[in-house]
């Protein structure tokens, strides 16, 4: 596994485990990292996306929803609606992942982590989701820097 898909992949395991149990996003992390053999630069990625994603992870779920209606979202894996958040955080928040390379590392996740079905699923809700990027960029900017200024231990999303 490469290694930044190895830190997205520690970053996935995480939010997995606050999203399923409700523990403290940077408890869960710092846990991680010391569990897994992360270089500092990739501990440090990781960290920006379980940070980044958890504290809007309800805003990116109504994107996520919308882009896929026949899969209501309480019925959709919860693996596969983490990897969906982080691959959206990533190209519409984040910024410095290509759209391109975010799609395929969510791919990739999901192979590793999802369902026989769940690449192509992924692979098709996020597509759909980067045919809107501007708008839903626009519509995250002002969320995610208010998110910036809460505590990052939040247990729920918004």
């Amino acid at each position: 596994m490469k290694s930044r898909t190895r830190a997205r992949s520690v970053a996935l395991q995480a939010l997995y485990e606050i999203d399923l149990t409700g523990h403290k996003p940077a408890q869960v992390w710092e846990q991680r990292i010391a569990e897994e053999e992360l270089e500092p630069n990739l501990a440090e990625f990781a960290r920006q996306i379980i940070m980044g994603v958890w504290p809007i992870a309800s805003k990116l779920d109504s994107f996520i929803a919308e882009h896929a209606p026949e899969w209501p979202l309480d019925q959709v894996a919860t693996i596969d609606r983490n990897i969906l958040r982080i691959a959206l955080w990533e190209f519409a928040v984040y910024g410095k992942t290509p759209i391109k390379v975010a799609i395929n590392e969510a791919v990739e996740l999901a192979k590793v982590f999802g369902s026989d079905s769940t690449p192509r699923f992924v692979n098709g809700v996020l597509g759909s989701l980067a045919q809107r990027q501007n708008e839903i960029r626009q519509s995250l900017k002002g969320l995610a820097a208010d998110k910036e200024t809460t505590d990052e231990d939040e247990q729920k999303p918004d």
